[in-house]
């Protein structure tokens, strides 16, 4: 019982925002849109707050956390990139990431003893970003700002997005390495000495 929390239950309530948000967004409800996007992405802080202050970490919500995570951000650009609201370049950009590393994350269980896979700082950082071109993709259709560029919040969310997945495929270079010095045989002159 103790997965049932305040800090799961909150990540829970972002999965269960989360057909609401593409709904909005696909019937061009973009204000309701906004405010549920909103509500959903405080979530992720407050669950955070929640699991540190309150010691309610636990290894469900660690693993609940990132999935509830992608969940959101995935079903949010694609629909975003239906109702024309984000380029589908960028869209396109942010799965290729994904996969990526679900791909090299899928390896690593087939093939090695790695079995946590913390997020990184620049995903961290390439998560808030695409947050927040979402959030200005969002504010522009709800409010009718024409002259809100958006381009800038586009192209910050796409570098951090291809910077933090350059830093998960060294992470998994590093990983490789390490497990393949592992598994040479040592070299002649490692051989210990013979006691005499």
């Amino acid at each position: 019982m103790k997965n049932f929390n305040l800090a799961n239950g909150l990540t829970a309530a972002r999965l269960a925002l989360t057909p609401v948000a593409v709904d909005a967004i696909l019937t061009r409800r973009f204000r309701l849109a906004l405010v549920v996007f909103f509500v959903a992405s405080m979530t992720d802080v407050f669950d955070g707050l929640a699991a540190r202050r309150l010691k309610l970490d636990t290894k469900f919500g660690a693993y609940f956390d990132p999935i509830a995570d992608k969940v959101l951000l995935a079903a949010a650009y694609l629909a975003l990139g239906g109702a024309g609201a984000v380029p589908w370049w960028l869209v396109i950009l942010i799965f290729a990431r994904d996969f990526l590393i679900l791909g090299m994350a899928t390896a690593a269980l087939l093939f090695t003893a790695y079995r946590e896979f913390p997020p990184s700082v620049w995903g961290k950082i390439s998560t808030f970003f695409q947050l927040l071109a979402g959030g200005a993709a969002l504010m522009k259709g709800a409010f009718s700002l024409r002259l809100l560029p958006l381009a800038p919040f586009f192209w910050v969310a796409a570098a951090a997005t291809v910077w933090s997945g350059a830093g998960y495929v060294w992470r998994g270079a590093l990983m490789a390495r390490q497990r393949a010095a592992a598994a040479s045989p040592p070299t002649e002159g490692a051989h210990p000495q013979p006691r005499g």
